[in-house]
């Protein structure tokens, strides 16, 4: 019998350099082997990838990590729903110090909308429009249906002072992109991209590939200064800012 992995890995192609690593933290119901398609985006451009088997070892695993003399940086943290408020939380709190935060599907309400608990097919819904990634939840044995539920306290972003990339969905019905902005405005450290037609998964669903482009974009710049220069500046009236 194979034991699960504690931690999932996508490294860098083999001679190149590793420009970062990201470590993932995964939401509710979730293991870090959901997010092997945006690992693999990342690996490809050269980013060493970490995503934990099991959220609810962060506190732990994390700093681990992190320590490891193998972790190339920038370093930084990748939460998804409440792996968004976990990674906000180690930070604010002094656990570890990351040079960036990329927070996606941050849980803005404490209630959550109908169809978050037992029907799996509503779950879906309001997970993802994606049928790969519909798919894989379906089948995967790892994945804990009805997680969507419970309250959960505003993210501690006062007590964060490093660079954040917000991603939503702009469709998000669990985690509404009004309530996000409501939640992010007054943070000059956040920047906030929406992603149209985009569920709660905003890294799993249609727009994964654009999701991924704009944690690409974010670590480049990252890369140059923690104050995030420039790298593309559109010029034409054809290319437009993804974010609102």
């Amino acid at each position: 019998m194979t034991s699960r992995p504690t931690v999932h890995h996508w490294d860098e192609p083999a001679g190149l350099a590793a420009r970062g690593t990201v470590i993932v933290l995964p939401g509710r119901g979730e293991h870090g082997g959901v997010y092997e398609r945006l690992g693999r985006r990342l690996a490809f451009d050269a980013y060493r990838v970490r995503a934990l088997a099991d959220p609810a070892t962060a506190a732990t695993a994390v700093p681990a990590l992190l320590a490891r003399e193998e972790t190339a940086g920038p370093r930084v943290l990748l939460g998804s729903d409440t792996g968004a408020l976990a990674a906000v939380s180690l930070v604010a709190d002094g656990v570890v110090a990351p040079d960036a935060l990329v927070l996606a599907g941050l849980p803005t309400t404490a209630g959550e909308p109908t169809g978050s608990g037992a029907d799996f097919g509503a779950e879906l819904e309001l997970r993802t429009a994606c049928p790969t990634h519909r798919g894989r939840l379906t089948a995967d044995a790892a994945f804990r249906r009805g997680a969507l539920t419970g309250e959960h306290r505003p993210p501690a972003l006062d007590r964060v002072g490093v660079p954040v990339l917000a991603l939503h969905g702009a469709k998000d019905a669990v985690s509404p992109l009004s309530a996000a902005r409501r939640v992010y405005s007054g943070f000059p450290e956040v920047h906030l991209v929406s992603l149209a037609g985009t569920r709660h998964d905003a890294l799993n669903d249609l727009t994964h590939r654009t999701a991924a482009a704009s944690v690409v974009l974010f670590l480049e710049r990252l890369r140059l200064a923690a104050g995030l220069p420039p790298i593309a500046t559109a010029e034409t009236g054809l290319l437009r800012e993804v974010a609102a």
